[in-house]
């Protein structure tokens, strides 16, 4: 004879039957984000690792094999995980960027008198700009090609922002501890203190120290311009 389970233990079972499906499904999320979290660490750990290629190479010159043939990774290797020689540079210059970015903080924290900072930020300017030369002109060579080519263009936006809000820090605090206000805009005072840099980078890659040392020796004059009059 048939037994009837009646419609409580229906819904009972279905319930159950409803709680291992989630508990499925949650498991099989939880794998999945596992494996893209490791394919997006292995990008960076990839990106960081052939930075230094990237920079010797630049942007026209550069191709993953060529990348591969400069490095310790395979072509298969790095195709895999990089599109193309575009999405392997973003994502090195990107990583770069972030610590870059953050280069000022420890000074801006830490100064007592808007002199400190200024000379402390000054100093800290024109050595990044001597000792990670290859690196930034990385950085200027793919913000150009951005100019060309927009299909990283918001990329290149997006680290230039960054990079113009680290040098408004230091301006900011610069006029707080002279007890003054600013003299211009954010966009305005990024655009001349990367000039100068740029300037400055272009002297130093080409052996000019006599110029880049005129730069340093003026650059305390520029930050006075930034800010307003006591």
């Amino acid at each position: 004879m048939a037994v009837d389970c009646g419609p409580q233990q229906h819904t009972a079972a279905s319930r159950q039957d409803e709680h291992v499906t989630e508990v499925a499904e949650t498991k099989q999320k939880r794998i999945a984000r596992r494996q893209i979290d490791k394919f997006e660490v292995r990008r960076t750990e990839l990106a960081v690792a052939t930075l230094n290629t990237l920079a010797d190479l630049g942007y026209a010159r550069t191709s993953l094999r060529e990348i591969a043939q400069n490095s310790e990774f395979s072509h298969g290797v790095l195709h895999y995980y990089f599109a193309d020689k575009q999405d392997l540079i973003v994502q090195a210059v990107r990583q770069y960027e972030a610590v870059c970015v953050t280069r000022y903080d420890e000074l801006v924290a830490n100064a007592t008198s808007a002199d400190e900072l200024r000379d402390g930020f000054v100093a800290r300017f024109f050595a990044t700009l001597k000792t990670d030369a290859p690196l930034h002109r990385l950085w200027y060579d793919l913000r150009n090609q951005s100019l060309f080519d927009e299909s990283f263009r918001q990329e290149v936006v997006e680290i230039d922002q960054r990079r113009e809000e680290m040098i408004w820090r230091v301006i900011i605090r610069c006029a707080e501890l002279a007890g003054v206000g600013t003299a211009m805009s954010s966009a305005v005072a990024y655009a001349m203190i990367d000039g100068i840099f740029q300037r400055g980078l272009s002297h130093a890659l080409s052996g000019l120290d006599d110029e880049v040392a005129r730069l340093e020796a003026e650059m305390p004059g520029v930050l006075a311009l930034l800010l307003a009059r006591s």
